[in-house]
């Protein structure tokens, strides 16, 4: 949970609506009420219904775990459950979840929380890991600490500054996505590891930043995807993510066939 599950309901939910840089009309306009009923449910002078709450939230994208503390605030049941991965409600997720691991082979895939904390990964990951301390290994693993951390992955990307920038750059759009302070502390750890070039600039040929790492057998590249579930209606669901590997050229694709 952020710092906001403290505050009232209106006052979260103006943050939320500030930072999306939106007016009290705007908002107004896209959730089918009156400028003035949004104001007075940001002041505290109304006390909208559940629904209501739940369609202003819908309006500005707010993460379903923060929704349920907004409800709480409101004096109102939370709207989503959250269960873990293990939970029987959730055996249709994780039998997806290792169908998609285990088809990605020989190809490297992991799974993700909202904090980029590996949750799973299939045996290829090991191509990646390679060579990181052991330390870094030790569950809860962080992948993108992992990734630029001096000791771990980063001295053999040969393309950091590249790889470093989009991982910083997705990181920003994130926390500016969810206000997420575990994220803003994880950014400022991540953008203070050194790097010999961290501007240097994308190939204006690709159309992707890939991921090159030197190996004993020479350079791996490799395209990066995420997954997402669609439509979740559960918090934890919300929050993982997939992150698939695929060899971006023909030698990658031999070294892990081979």
């Amino acid at each position: 949970m952020t710092t906001l599950q403290s505050e009232p309901a209106g006052a979260m939910l103006r943050h939320w609506r500030e930072r999306r840089g939106l007016s009290q009309l705007t908002l107004a306009s896209r959730a089918g009420i009156s400028a003035r009923h949004v104001s007075f449910v940001e002041t505290g002078r109304s006390h909208p219904s559940r629904d209501m709450l739940l369609k202003i939230c819908e309006e500005l994208e707010i993460p379903l775990r923060e929704q349920n503390s907004i409800l709480i605030a409101a004096g109102l049941a939370p709207a989503y459950p959250e269960h873990r991965l293990g939970d029987v409600p959730m055996s249709a997720v994780s039998d997806a979840i290792t169908r998609i691991l285990r088809s990605h082979q020989p190809f490297p895939a992991l799974v993700v929380d909202r904090h980029w904390t590996m949750i799973d990964a299939n045996d290829a990951i090991g191509a990646l890991v390679e060579g990181c301390s052991p330390e870094l290994l030790e569950p809860p693993v962080n992948v993108l600490r992992l990734s630029l951390h001096p000791n771990g992955l980063a001295p053999r990307i040969t393309n950091l500054g590249q790889w470093r920038s989009h991982v910083l750059v997705r990181l920003r759009h994130q926390i500016g996505a969810t206000a997420d302070p575990v994220l803003l502390r994880l950014y400022d750890e991540l953008s203070g590891y050194p790097c010999d070039d961290p501007d240097e600039p994308a190939d204006s040929h690709s159309l992707v930043v890939p991921l090159r790492i030197r190996t004993d057998d020479g350079e791996l590249s490799f395209l990066s995807t995420t997954t997402l579930f669609g439509t979740p209606l559960d918090v934890t669901v919300s929050e993982l993510a997939i992150e698939a590997f695929y060899p971006a050229d023909d030698a990658t694709a031999a070294a892990l066939h081979g």
